[in-house]
C-alpha cells in the first residue's frame, strides 16, 4: 500500500527522491512551486522554458536531475495548460502523469506540489484530487505474472502533497483522496479479476469479506432465495449458466433508523457471452468486465463505510453469468420479473437489463429512495460519448442535477440524455408488457426505458457507463483495464445526500 502524507513545509526543503511542480502555459514567469524551486536550482527550469524545451502545454512531462543541488534527485516538471482552464481535474491527471513518470524513473518517496493559493484552485480540493490521481496512477493489476520481464522492478512507496493552506483540512482532503482511489482500485481489481476466478459466488465472496473488514452489513443471497422473490428476470439470464446466481446486499447505516436508504445499484454480469445471440470473438474479449457497475457499488460502499457521512445508502448487486447452453435463454421466451412486469426477448445479449429490473423492482419494494444504477450496458452509449463521459437517464430533473453536481465534484463525467416518451414506441411489445430491446437506432435510450418501467414513481437515475469503465490500453494516465468508474461519483452523490458537500 502505497503511503500519503502532507507537508506544509517550502518545496525546497522536501526530503524524498523525487519532486513534481506544474507551470502554466501561457505566463511569462514562473510561479508558486516552479519559481521556488528554480532558485533552488540556480534558475534551470527558467532556461529550459526560454529554450522552448518546457512549453507548459497539458499533460508535458519533462524529468531534471537535480545534480545534488537539492535533495531530492528527480524532478518531473508537469505542464498545466492554460491558468484559464486549470481546474481540479487538471491536478487530478497532471498527478497521475507526474508518478508514473517518476516511478519509471526510479523514484520511490514523491513530494507533489501542483496547486497554489494563486492557481486558482482550492487547495483542500487540489489536495484530494492530487491523492486520487497519484494512486489511480500507480495502479497495476500483475497477481497472474508469475514470470517478470529483466528490468528492475520499481514501485513508489509515498506521496505527500506539498501546500501552505490550513494544515488539518490538508490531511483530511488527502484522507479523502487516498480512500476514495484505494476504493476506485479495489473495484478495479474485481473487474480486472479473470471471469474463471471471479464467478458470481466468488464476487459475492469478496463482498462479503470487504464488509467484514470495514464494517457493512451484508447478506449475500443464492438461488432459491432469488427465486423466493420471484425474481424470473435474473434467473431467465443464469439459466444457461453452470454458475449458480448470487444477489448481493451491503447496507451502510450512517443515519437514523427511520431515514430513508439512497440505493446504489450495479450491473453484475461477470462474464457475457452474448447468450445464444452470442458475441463475436472481438465482442467477447472484455467481458469479463461487464460487472464493473456492480464493482462500482462494492467499491462506493466500502469509501463509505471509511468515509462515516451520516446518511443511509444500501449497495445492490445481482450477478450472473450469460452463457449458452441446451438451457439458455432464449429469443421468443417471455420472462416475468419480480414486479409481476413481463418481457418479451428478442436479444439474449441484452441481459444487463433484465438482471437490473429485478435489483431495481427490489429497491423498490423495500422503500430505498432515491435509487441511482450503472452499468456496462450499451455498446451505444461509446458511440454517443466516447471514453469520457457516461450517459445519465433519469425519471426526475432534481435528482439527475445531484447527479450532475456529484460528477463534477468527482471528476467522474456524465451527459444528460433524452428520455421523452417518443421513444416508449421502441419497447413496445404486441405479445408482453415490453420489449428486452428497442434495436440499433437509440439504443442506450431505449435501454434506459425498459430500466424506468422498473422504478414507478420513485426518484432514479441510470448510469450507462459502458464507455467509461473500460480502458482499452495502457496510456499516459492509467494502465489499461477497469477504470473504476462510478466509485468516485457514487461516494460524492452519498456525501452531498448527507448535507456534507465540502472538502
Amino acid at each position: 500500500m502505497i503511503e500519503a502524507h502532507v507537508s506544509t513545509r517550502d518545496v525546497q526543503q522536501f526530503e524524498g527522491d523525487a519532486l513534481a511542480v506544474g507551470v502554466f502555459a501561457d505566463e511569462a514567469h514562473l510561479q508558486g512551486p516552479a519559481a521556488a524551486l528554480d532558485e533552488a536550482l540556480a534558475g534551470v527550469i527558467a532556461e529550459l522554458v526560454a529554450s522552448g524545451e518546457v512549453t507548459g502545454a497539458a499533460d508535458e512531462v519533462t524529468l531534471l536531475h537535480t545534480l545534488g543541488k537539492i535533495e531530492p534527485t528527480r524532478v518531473a516538471i508537469i505542464g498545466l495548460g492554460a491558468r484559464g482552464k486549470f481546474s481540479v481535474d487538471r491536478v487530478r491527471r497532471s498527478a497521475s502523469l507526474a508518478c508514473r513518470a517518476l516511478r519509471d524513473a526510479g523514484a520511490h518517496e514523491v513530494g507533489l506540489a501542483l496547486a497554489w493559493a494563486e492557481s486558482g484552485v482550492n487547495l483542500a480540493s487540489a489536495a484530494r484530487a492530487a491523492t486520487e490521481g497519484a494512486l489511480l496512477g500507480l495502479y497495476e493489476f500483475k497477481r497472474y505474472k508469475t514470470q517478470r520481464d529483466d528490468k528492475p522492478q520499481r514501485a513508489i512507496a509515498a506521496i505527500t502533497i506539498l501546500g501552505r493552506g490550513r494544515e488539518p483540512a490538508l490531511r483530511s482532503a488527502v484522507q479523502r483522496g487516498r480512500i476514495l482511489a484505494e476504493s476506485a482500485n479495489f473495484a478495479r481489481d474485481l473487474g480486472n479479476e479473470p471471469p474463471n476466478t471471479l464467478t458470481p459466488t466468488e464476487l459475492g465472496e469478496r463482498a462479503r469479506a470487504m464488509a467484514a473488514e470495514v464494517g457493512l452489513d451484508c447478506d449475500i443471497h443464492g438461488k432459491d432465495w432469488i427465486r423466493e422473490q420471484q425474481m424470473g428476470a435474473l434467473l431467465g439470464v443464469n439459466q444457461g449458466s453452470v454458475e449458480e446466481p448470487r444477489f448481493i446486499v451491503l447496507r451502510y447505516n450512517g443515519a437514523g433508523a427511520n431515514t430513508p436508504a439512497l440505493a446504489l445499484v450495479g450491473k453484475g454480469i461477470t462474464f457475457d457471452s452474448g447468450g445464444l445471440s452470442l458475441k463475436t470473438h472481438e465482442g467477447m474479449l472484455e467481458m469479463k468486465m461487464d460487472m464493473c457497475g456492480a464493482a462500482a457499488v462494492i467499491g462506493a460502499m466500502r469509501a463509505l463505510a471509511l468515509l462515516k457521512p451520516a446518511v443511509n445508502v444500501v449497495g445492490i448487486a445481482p450477478a450472473t453469468e450469460n452463457m449458452p447452453s441446451g438451457s439458455a435463454y432464449r429469443p421468443g421466451d417471455i420472462l416475468r420479473a419480480a414486479n409481476g412486469k413481463t418481457i418479451e426477448i428478442n436479444n439474449t445479449d441484452a441481459e444487463g437489463r433484465l438482471a437490473l429490473a429485478d435489483a431495481l423492482s427490489y429497491a423498490v419494494k423495500q422503500g430505498y429512495t432515491p435509487i441511482v444504477d450503472a452499468a456496462t450496458l450499451t455498446g451505444a452509449i461509446g458511440i454517443a460519448l466516447g471514453n469520457h463521459r457516461a450517459g445519465l437517464f433519469s425519471n426526475n430533473s432534481d435528482f439527475a442535477h445531484a447527479v450532475e453536481q456529484a460528477a463534477l465534484t468527482s471528476g467522474e463525467r456524465v451527459w444528460a440524455m433524452p428520455m421523452d416518451d417518443d421513444y416508449d414506441r421502441l419497447i413496445r411489445s404486441e405479445i408482453a408488457d415490453i420489449k428486452q430491446s428497442g434495436g440499433r437506432l437509440a439504443g442506450s435510450i431505449s435501454a434506459a426505458k425498459v430500466l424506468s418501467q422498473f422504478v414507478g414513481d420513485t426518484p432514479w437515475a441510470h448510469l450507462d457507463i459502458a464507455g467509461t469503465a473500460i480502458r482499452s490500453a495502457r496510456d499516459a494516465e492509467g494502465e489499461g483495464g477497469a477504470t473504476g468508474y462510478g466509485v468516485r461519483l457514487f461516494t460524492e452523490l452519498a456525501m452531498q445526500f448527507a448535507g456534507r458537500k465540502g472538502e
